[in-house]
């Protein structure tokens, strides 16, 4: 999978990606970074990609032309790859957009932003982190990257650790122990010591349920459980009420 990333600060994007998951992904191959800086596409002694915005206001905005002749250069390469803004204003993002594609294309605005007329021309989609206001998408490029990186197989040592992430399906994961078994006193759970791999299938699926209800749950208003993951959740809360007695 490829992605090319407008940015006024290339090294931030490619120090982050050339770490952990994503850096392996690169030197295997599996995954191409292309930062591409506004910049170079201006003639002006200073660089100019900015000015005020219309009508007065604090701030800079990106100009439209510096970003449509980068994105020129890209398509030339890559025709036909969608054009994604990261903007505290876009859909949040979520499990379900981050699917590896053939390709991405990142943008990441600066100052106050990005003239509208370059969104409304050549702008796909518009993707945010949060809602939460950064100083630019860089961060949020970086995050998407590694979402979708570590899905693209032989990414990840262990291909079944992306499935079991949690959103993947719908829920928040299940809590997760290692040695010692025990550490201040907490034990972990008798049930993942057993050795019975139903019952701890079962154990993990009734924790991935309830941490989902007591941290997220507008995301079982999403979700429709069956039979079986409405009786693991009915389990679950009525443990919960009868700690709290």
């Amino acid at each position: 999978m490829r992605f090319d990333v407008i940015t006024l600060f290339p090294g931030m994007v490619q120090n982050a990606c050339a770490c952990g998951v994503t850096g392996r992904a690169i030197e295997r191959n599996l995954l191409e970074l292309h930062c591409w800086n506004p910049r170079d596409e201006v003639a002006d002694a200073r660089q100019t990609v900015d000015d005020r915005p219309y009508g007065g206001g604090p701030g800079m905005l990106m100009m439209a032309q510096p970003l449509a002749s980068t994105l020129e250069r890209i398509k030339a390469q890559q025709p036909g790859h969608r054009v994604v803004y990261l903007s505290p204003q876009g859909k949040p993002i979520s499990q379900a957009m981050l699917k590896p594609r053939h390709g991405l294309v990142l943008l990441c605005g600066r100052y106050e932003g990005v003239d509208e007329r370059f969104i409304d021309a050549c702008v796909d989609e518009e993707w945010s982190l949060g809602d939460f206001v950064l100083s630019g998408g860089e961060i949020a490029a970086i995050a998407v990257i590694d979402a979708i990186a570590r899905q693209i197989p032989g990414v990840l040592g262990d291909e079944l650790s992306a499935a079991q992430d949690s959103f993947v399906d719908g829920l928040l994961d299940c809590p997760h122990y290692t040695r010692p078994e025990t550490w201040q006193d907490r034990a972990v759970p008798d049930v993942l010591l057993s050795g019975h791999h139903e019952k701890i299938d079962r154990w993990r699926l009734k924790q991935s349920l309830g941490r989902t209800w007591l941290r997220r749950p507008d995301l079982l208003d999403k979700r429709p459980l069956n039979d079986n993951e409405r009786e693991l959740l009915r389990e679950f809360i009525d443990e919960q009420n009868s700690y709290c007695k």
